[in-house]
């Protein structure tokens, strides 16, 4: 038998470091938390992301915010309700094994309403979304549906100028004439 090499294009390259794959942890803090309280918990995750050995990329503080919907969560012996809550994201990038033991860490802090761990794509790394920043820009326009807009292409009718007369159409849309 003859020895063979494998192509160094075909060679898999073995490497003592993990692969690190980028992550974002978004969460909403209970709006029941102290405004000033807000950025120990924020610190205090962060702290449980960076002691699994991630590495913290970027971030955005919490800030509250009106909620889309209310979200019940039981907290002490009842269900509440809530319909703000403060909101904010870390992204880092960490080994995969460690993310299992990071879920667990913020599974456990009772700060927190709601969260949500994602592995983030190379497009998504790429483009963070700011929320807070967005919310600001936004341009929201209010309409007064009491106020009588002007359709392109059409006048504005005013009540006033409806003549209330006697007249009726017939079927033909003619004039017709009340018979009594």
């Amino acid at each position: 038998m003859s020895e063979t090499q494998m192509p160094a294009a075909e060679a898999e390259v073995v490497t003592d470091a993990p692969e690190r794959v980028s992550y974002e942890l978004a969460f909403h803090v209970l709006p029941t938390v102290a405004e000033g309280e807000v950025a120990t918990v924020f610190q205090s995750l962060k702290d449980k992301i960076t002691k699994v050995g991630a590495v913290i990329t970027v971030e955005e503080a919490p800030s509250r915010f009106d909620l889309a919907y209310e979200i019940i969560k039981y907290l002490e012996g009842r269900n509440r309700k809530f319909t703000s809550a403060y909101f904010g994201w870390v992204r880092f990038t960490a080994e995969p094994s460690a993310v299992a033991h990071l879920s667990e860490a913020v599974e456990a802090m009772p700060e927190l309403l709601r969260h949500i761990l994602v592995k983030l794509t190379k497009v998504e790394e790429a483009n963070p979304f700011n929320f807070h920043e967005a919310l600001v820009d936004q341009k929201v326009k209010t309409i007064d549906l009491d106020e009588e807009v002007e359709v392109e292409g059409e006048e504005e009718v005013d009540s006033e100028d409806i003549d209330e007369s006697d007249e009726k159409l017939d079927e033909d849309g003619e004039e017709s004439e009340d018979k009594v």
